[in-house]
């Protein structure tokens, strides 16, 4: 689905109220930390919000919050929790047991064999092992400092995100990422930078599983290694 061109795959949220606002409130910011699987109950929340007719002037992340909130930012208000459902079906597509028995035994095994598959595997839509491990990788190459390629997730942003609209500005936008250099901690903010999927991915880079991501002439890693609420 390309955000600015396709149309919505699902229809199964209910419509949004009329637009609200807390009183004496010039500005509604919708701040997404991260933490991996808490990127998920984040789209629900931002749900409730949207059925609410609560929409956000401002949505900054972290991480997995990053990438949510470059859905959010980046399709109009009636076309995001679409937008979120494709992406997090997406990455969390993979059956590996079609009928779990009842139980907590069955359910530790399918968890456990989830993330075996993970680790093997990679995550559709997310990222995919290298194809040579960073142990038997040249020093100073780049597959030698992760595990994981995440060019899947920078395709996901290029179709699921219109950065077009969030560089027009109408939502202020903002990621947290840390400069592996200097370790400082620094946000990537529409409002003096032009966004790009690169912002995204480096808000993201884990160490060691996901590799850093190179921002001019730096190279940045997940913003939670400093600050993971980005407030």
């Amino acid at each position: 689905m390309d955000a600015r061109t396709s149309q919505p795959t699902h229809q199964t949220h209910q419509p949004p109220a009329r637009s609200w606002r807390p009183e004496r409130c010039d500005r509604v910011a919708l701040v997404l930390q991260g933490g991996g699987a808490l990127g998920a109950y984040q789209a629900g929340v931002y749900q409730a919000l949207h059925e609410a007719g609560i929409e956000p002037d401002w949505v900054t992340g972290v991480s997995i919050g990053a990438i949510n909130s470059a859905i959010i930012a980046g399709n109009r208000p009636e076309k995001r929790l679409d937008a979120l459902r494709v992406f997090w079906e997406r990455i969390t597509n993979r059956k590996i047991w079609h009928y779990t028995p009842d139980g907590d035994i069955f359910r530790q095994w399918r968890n456990l064999t989830s993330a075996w598959m993970t680790s093997a595997m990679g995550q559709p839509g997310f990222f995919t092992p290298h194809q040579v491990n960073p142990w038997f990788s040249p020093v100073g190459a780049r597959t030698a400092t992760s595990y994981y390629d995440t060019t899947p997730l920078k395709e996901s942003l290029r179709e699921l995100v219109d950065f077009d609209l969030i560089n027009e500005k109408k939502v202020r936008f903002a990621v947290g990422a840390v400069n592996v250099l200097s370790g400082n901690f620094i946000y990537f903010d529409n409002a003096h930078d032009e966004i790009e999927p690169e912002h995204i991915m480096a808000s993201g880079a884990l160490p060691p599983a996901l590799p850093m991501v190179r921002i001019g002439t730096d190279h940045f890693w997940d913003g939670g290694i400093v600050s993971n609420t980005p407030l």
